[in-house]
């Protein structure tokens, strides 16, 4: 019997997309369904009743939520081509610093919107000054860690594939977030993201992922007037 994979997401949600990474790393056959977090299907609420958010993963109909739980569910169950670490402190290492890139991004996203959101300079500057200074915490932390030399993408980089949608916000917002110079451990990663295969497969195009916030952006500014 065949087995059923389906994936709840976004085509902007880097969420969906580290899932979809994992995914085709494991070279899992799947089957995405597009949600409207505005107006979510009753498949989503269904299967995600407590948190009603994306990403879900549907595996022959047991449903799971939360994308760093989904990205261990795909590891455990499907054991080939391992993305965790096959020792035991490894693979707790791992899950810390995994969850420290997700806490530090819900730390830096706010001060990103708010700079992409805010009518005022005032406003937008200290916007991007408050993201800088998570960044700079996070630059600190991982750039001695040695979870990035790999030839491939594991754990810890998918995980810290969020990035990429902070330099798409700079680019949006015609300014300097996450620079080569401020950032050098960082912005060395989202390098290898751009020149790997697996990934390069599954991130949005860049043009219509720049275009989607544009418009969210310009759309703020206008009703902040």
């Amino acid at each position: 019997m065949a087995e059923e994979v389906k994936l709840f997401g976004k085509w902007t949600s880097p969420f969906s997309r580290r899932i979809e990474v994992a995914l085709k790393l494991k070279g899992v056959e799947y089957e995405f369904f597009e949600e409207d977090t505005f107006n979510k299907s009753p498949a989503l609420l269904n299967y995600n009743p407590v948190h009603k958010k994306i990403p879900v993963l549907v595996h022959n109909g047991k449903p799971i939520a939360e994308s760093l739980v989904i990205m261990e569910y795909i590891d455990e169950t499907w054991k080939h081509n391992p993305i965790l670490p096959i020792d035991p402190f490894e693979k707790a290492m791992a899950r810390f610093w995994a969850k420290f890139i997700d806490d530090k991004f819900w730390a830096i996203w706010p001060a990103v919107k708010k700079a992409m959101t805010s009518g005022g300079e005032k406003e937008r500057e200290e916007g991007i000054e408050e993201a800088q200074l998570h960044l700079d915490t996070l630059e600190t932390q991982l750039k001695e860690k040695k979870f990035f030399g790999g030839e491939r993408l594991g754990f810890v980089e998918i995980s810290a594939s969020l990035i990429i949608w902070i330099v798409v916000s700079q680019e949006v917002m015609g300014v300097e977030i996450l620079t080569q110079e401020k950032f050098p451990a960082l912005h060395e990663l989202t390098q290898k993201f751009v020149h790997d295969d697996v990934f390069k497969q599954c991130v949005p195009p860049w043009e219509p992922l720049v275009a989607y916030f544009k418009a969210q952006y310009w759309g703020a500014v206008a009703a902040s007037k």
